[in-house]
């Protein structure tokens, strides 16, 4: 759980029109992302290795080549990722600055004149600049060395106690959110799907529930593949991956029943317009209204920040495995070596968001699809014969079910993700030739 399920799955929901995007997006997942962890749990677990040296030691040499694409795919995700995490971080530093009416009120004369809610200003002011490097700097300070301290002593530690913290938090924010007056239309935009709507905006709407499906999942980027190697063959990988699946998506779907009932209450009829400030806008403008709302805020921002550090770490897991397994390098020094790398790519998104959008576009509509569908092709079509008998262990003869899941990786899903990939090419070479041409025209 992290930042793909709280801070990623509203805008992206409120860009795909509500509803109409949550009724694909939980069809991919159930249809091709459950299927698909189970892919990259099996080959983990089957090599003990990192997604370099995984697939070369399934597919021979020139896989390692392929593997590399699910590293530089951490790289890319995580450089941004930080940014984002600092954002929860420095919300949270706010939270003991001043109470959040209290920093919306400082911001009122310059919405005012903008024509947009406080909040927004806000979020505009404070995900931007200096500080927004600072934190940046302090989120991959702080990844870089919970990994050199190693997988028990590390992650593990970090993790254990946000997860039922998001769970009571984000629980009581939607029972709160339930009460507010106009909150109806909220759950209207959200739950009631028009499926005329779905038919009519499926090409859009695919490739973006694909990219977070894959994100949230942590799917197409080595992460699964690395944390699977470290399992034991007594574990049940279906088991396992329907416990990620669940929660992963529950915490999402839970996520926006706060989200949008405070959108809406609160003025803001058009989610998709709040992009990647969705979370903090509603969020900030409810705990400026709730009594108690500081010391709430306080805690829901922090609590992300936690849940958004475990996630960090998670990316960077893979790229410093992939230097330990496949070079040599001693812990401390690949997580250092790497870290560095991953910080200065995300540098530029701390001063324009439109960095934000070059790479995440990039990120979920083309490399996170590329990884998932090679790694498809691979264990449906190349190396079938061990992922029955890897999937088996732990959980005894799967009978017909074993053969279904294959044959559902070899076929529909991999047609899919073909479908998705070729959606997803034209989809950022669009924002390429518009959003980004007319960002250097105007900056350059």
């Amino acid at each position: 759980m992290g930042l793909g399920n709280i801070w990623r799955f509203p805008f992206v929901t409120g860009e795909g029109g509500g509803a109409a995007f949550l009724v694909v997006y939980l069809l991919f997942v159930a249809l091709v992302g459950f299927p698909a962890i189970l892919v990259e749990f099996v080959v983990g677990r089957r090599t003990e290795r990192n997604p370099v040296g995984a697939l070369m030691q399934l597919g021979g040499n020139v896989w390692k080549y392929v593997g590399g694409v699910f590293i530089v795919t951490g790289f890319v995700i995580l450089s941004y990722y930080s940014v984002v995490a600092g954002w929860f971080v420095r919300y949270f530093l706010e939270g003991f600055r001043n109470s959040y009416a209290g920093h919306l009120a400082g911001y009122e004369s310059a919405a005012a004149e903008a024509g947009q809610p406080a909040a927004a200003i806000m979020f505009a002011d404070l995900s931007t600049g200096t500080g927004a490097f600072l934190f940046h700097t302090l989120i991959m300070a702080l990844s870089i060395v919970i990994i050199a301290l190693g997988i028990r002593r590390g992650i593990e530690l970090a993790v254990k106690a946000m997860v039922p913290a998001i769970l009571l938090l984000l629980g009581g924010m939607a029972v709160w959110a339930f009460t507010l007056p106009g909150s109806g239309a909220g759950y209207e935009y959200y739950l009631s799907p028009d499926f005329g709507v779905i038919l009519e905006n499926w090409q859009s709407l695919l490739p973006a529930a694909a990219g977070q499906a894959f994100f949230t999942l942590s799917l197409g980027m080595g992460v699964m593949i690395t944390y699977a190697s470290y399992l034991g063959e007594d574990r049940s990988l279906t088991r396992d991956a329907a416990t990620i699946v669940g929660f992963d998506t529950g915490i999402a779907f839970l996520a926006g029943l706060v989200v949008f009932p405070v959108f809406f209450a609160g003025g803001i009829t058009e989610p998709g317009e709040g992009g990647a400030g969705a979370i903090f806008v509603s969020m900030t403008d409810a705990f400026a209204g709730l009594p108690g709302g500081r010391l709430l805020g306080i805690l829901f921002f922090g609590t992300v920040a936690i849940a958004a550090l475990s996630s960090a770490i998670s990316l960077l897991e893979v790229v410093t495995a992939y230097v330990i397994d496949e070079k040599g390098v001693e812990r401390w020094k690949a997580a250092l070596g790497m870290g560095t790398v991953v910080y200065l790519l995300g540098v530029p998104v701390t001063f324009d968001l439109i960095f934000l959008d070059l790479l995440d576009l990039f990120a979920n509509g083309i490399l996170l699809v590329f990884g998932a569908l090679v790694l498809m092709v691979l264990v449906g079509w190349i190396t079938p014969s061990f992922a029955v008998e890897e999937l088996s262990k732990g959980i005894g003869d799967l009978g017909a079910w074993g053969q279904a899941w294959i044959w559902a990786v070899r076929v529909p899903i991999i047609v899919v993700l073909v479908v998705t990939l070729y959606l997803g090419v034209t989809d950022y070479i669009d924002f390429l030739t518009q959003d980004f041409a007319g960002w250097i025209g105007e900056n350059l």
